[in-house]
């Protein structure tokens, strides 16, 4: 198996050095962070906008719809450009226009030039720009990040977006409260900042699996040495190179099973929530404690993610998905039993918890397995699926909520559907025998 080159010292033939002084590492993470915070932030802050300016909810609908579209139509060819490109200039040219939108915008403000069809332009360009920069970050991590430590520096980043959750909404609300254009002038800065950091970030020149006239991989990523072997598809057509990607993905059995298991579990996840906000208002939970109800869910997902490295290098990845699927499943059978608002909570914070342990489990794998030079690509295809499963959740959730004739109700086909998804994953000889860290399934 073929793996990137770090900038550490362990890919010299010296000890690594830990994460927490890994240079280039703590670039990557921190740019990221500033761009979910910065998300989370425009999440509150576009619809908050839009109604103080009377918009209306169909204005709300289409920002919101342009917003996934654009997430949608970009991330597969964003995953190719990651593997075209130099991933650094990406990045940073990704936040250097993020801060040319959320200036703009905050200018207009300043100046009482507030159109809705700048509004929208702005969430298409975001949608744009963070479904380029996500691949590219994402394929990054193992060129700065040494085998050994991948699954701690994956754990890590799957605490990254419960902080912004946490964080974000009350920064989008307290500014905008003091000044409309505070969060987007905020964001601005934070991408700015994020440029910043990323002019100081080195990744190695060569690309691990990358070799002058090999071609595109087969389906199962190999040369017919056994290497796992890429390109870098210069020569080659986009639509070409995108169809490589999709390939080498279904070629790979734990790649193809796992990703077809957590795009069908947030698909069923995504649901859950708007029908408990839906039983929520049906039992009129005040706006506080569905706050703290929602913040449960940030919380728990916090803490897993701290605890997530230490938990992988304990126990074994079947172990890890099965128990993780199982508690979704109960966790959601449970919540049509108990108390609407805080008690549901604790049941979310519950299942929050595991949900880093089981993305660091498969993400660790893909990353080690995929060459580089189809890194963007896979995680190009993996973010289509989770992209897909997050448009299509809310609106499951509002049809079950309709057709069952109320939330208890509509939470007990969710916990079914997660039962039926548990017993597929139990039943899957895939799952069953998930590879260890470092193993490649046969």
């Amino acid at each position: 198996m073929t793996t990137a080159p770090t900038e550490t010292a362990a890919a010299r033939g010296g000890a690594a050095v830990p994460l927490s002084r890994n240079r280039a590492y703590n670039i990557l993470w921190s740019s990221q962070l500033m761009s979910e915070l910065a998300m989370e932030v425009a999440a509150v802050a576009v619809p908050l906008l839009i109604l103080a300016r009377h918009g209306s909810p169909l204005q709300l609908g289409l920002a919101s719809s342009a917003l996934a579209a654009a997430h949608m139509i970009a991330v597969v060819p964003a995953g190719m450009i990651a593997d075209r490109w130099d991933r650094r200039a990406l990045m940073l040219g990704c936040q250097l226009l993020r801060v040319l939108g959320m200036a703009s915008l905050a200018g207009a403000l300043l100046l009482d030039r507030y159109a809705f069809w700048h509004v929208l332009l702005v969430v298409v360009l975001e949608g744009f720009l963070g479904s380029v920069f996500d691949p590219a970050e994402h394929a990054a991590l193992p060129q700065v990040v040494p085998p050994d430590q991948l699954s701690t520096a994956v754990a890590r980043n799957a605490a990254r977006p419960y902080v912004a959750t946490l964080v974000g909404p009350g920064v989008a609300g307290f500014l905008f409260s003091a000044l409309p254009l505070g969060p987007f002038l905020a964001n601005a800065v934070m991408f700015a900042l994020s440029s910043v950091a990323l002019c100081f970030l080195r990744l190695p020149r060569g690309r691990a699996g990358t070799a002058a006239g090999t071609g595109t991989p087969d389906a199962n990523g190999a040369d017919g040495t056994g290497e796992a072997e890429g390109t870098d598809g210069a020569g080659e057509p986009a639509g070409r190179d995108i169809a490589a990607g999709f390939r080498w993905v279904l070629g790979q059995p734990v790649i193809r099973t796992t990703m077809a298991w957590m795009m069908v579990t947030n698909l069923v996840f995504s649901a859950l929530l708007i029908v408990l906000l839906a039983l929520s208002g049906e039992d009129r939970v005040g706006p506080g404690e569905l706050g703290l109800t929602m913040a449960c869910f940030g919380a728990g997902g916090l803490l897993g993610g701290l605890f997530a490295a230490r938990l992988h290098a304990v126990a074994r990845p079947p172990v890890i998905l099965l128990g993780f699927t199982w508690t979704a499943a109960l966790g959601a059978a449970l919540m049509a039993v108990v108390p609407t608002g805080l008690p549901q909570g604790g049941l979310l914070a519950v299942m929050a918890f595991f949900a880093p342990l089981a993305n660091t489990t498969v993400l660790t794998y893909q990353l080690t397995v995929t060459p580089d030079a189809l890194r963007g690509r896979m995680s190009g295809v993996a973010g289509f699926c989770s992209g897909g499963a997050g448009v299509a959740g809310p609106a499951l959730g509002g049809a079950l909520t309709g057709l069952a004739g109320g939330g208890t109700a509509a939470v007990l086909l969710c916990a079914g559907c997660l039962v039926l998804v548990a017993l597929a994953a139990t039943a899957s000889p895939t799952l069953r025998r998930f590879p260890a860290p470092g193993a490649r399934a046969s």
